[in-house]
């Protein structure tokens, strides 16, 4: 008995031994993802060479009607060269452009060995064939070329005559520019109207009926044209300016030839 009780008493006084932490292995840490490749860059990255030299565009920096091209090319998110026709010096009634556009006119776009020209015929084809910012249902297809005629027939030719007025470019009386500033305007209510019950011009998504009115529009203040009596238009044209791949016509039109 009194050896049983010394081995519990020396059992009781030993020194505890300190709790042993058996060491956790870490997860590894993985290295911080890449951020994904914009669909820009995919396209740009996959498109050929061949595809890449596609498309051409001649154009001025200071026309309206080569900004709507730039824009639908830059929406449409594919790449193209520029060729800056020289307005001032009349590069576009000179015969080598003449075979290029019969109307002695700009933007031209060619499309491999095809001349494109009419910014309204340059936004279709453009739709056409890269499959975007249009519709395939039949109705609404129709509606968007109505628009398109109807914008160079009720908005773009008030706007811009007024804008060539203003700029210098153009010489003519008041009566001449009331008569111009009451077309505008009147082209704008029916536009207010429209987009006062629909988001974009025609359908649910923008088309490239909404990429030529905003080729328009965009000049609308340099022809003295207030838009603030037009609120649907200033929320469509907001809406408008944040879809991927807008840009300004500073951004897109050079003073001089770009190539790719």
């Amino acid at each position: 008995m009194a050896k049983t009780a010394a081995r519990a008493k020396l059992k009781k006084d030993a020194p505890k031994k300190a709790p042993v932490h058996k060491a956790v292995a870490k997860p590894a840490t993985k290295p911080a993802p890449k951020p994904a490749p914009t669909a820009a860059a995919k396209r740009e990255k996959a498109a050929s060479p061949k595809e890449r030299q596609r498309f051409t565009l001649y154009g001025s920096a200071t026309s309206g009607p080569t900004y709507t091209a730039a824009l639908g090319l830059a929406l449409m998110r594919h790449p193209y060269s520029y060729i800056h026709v020289n307005l001032r010096e009349g590069a576009h009634k000179q015969p080598d452009f003449l075979v290029k556009n019969r109307y002695g006119q700009v933007p031209v776009l060619r499309d491999g060995q095809m001349m494109a020209v009419q910014s309204a015929a340059i936004l279709l084809h453009l739709a056409e064939s890269l499959d975007k910012f249009h519709s395939k249902q039949p109705v609404e297809k129709q509606r968007v070329r109505e628009w398109l005629f109807w914008q160079w027939d009720k908005l773009a030719v008030p706007v811009f005559r007024l804008r060539a007025k203003a700029r210098g470019q153009r010489q003519f009386g008041d009566e001449l520019r009331i008569l111009y500033d009451t077309e505008a305007r009147a082209a704008l209510a029916v536009l207010e109207h429209e987009l006062a019950r629909n988001e974009w011009i025609v359908g649910k998504k923008p088309t490239v009926a909404d990429i030529g009115i905003y080729g328009v529009l965009r000049y609308a203040p340099e022809a003295n044209i207030d838009l603030g009596h037009y609120p649907s238009v200033l929320s469509w044209k907001k809406r408008f300016e944040e879809l991927p791949g807008f840009a300004t016509p500073e951004q897109l039109l050079p003073l001089e030839s770009r190539l790719i």
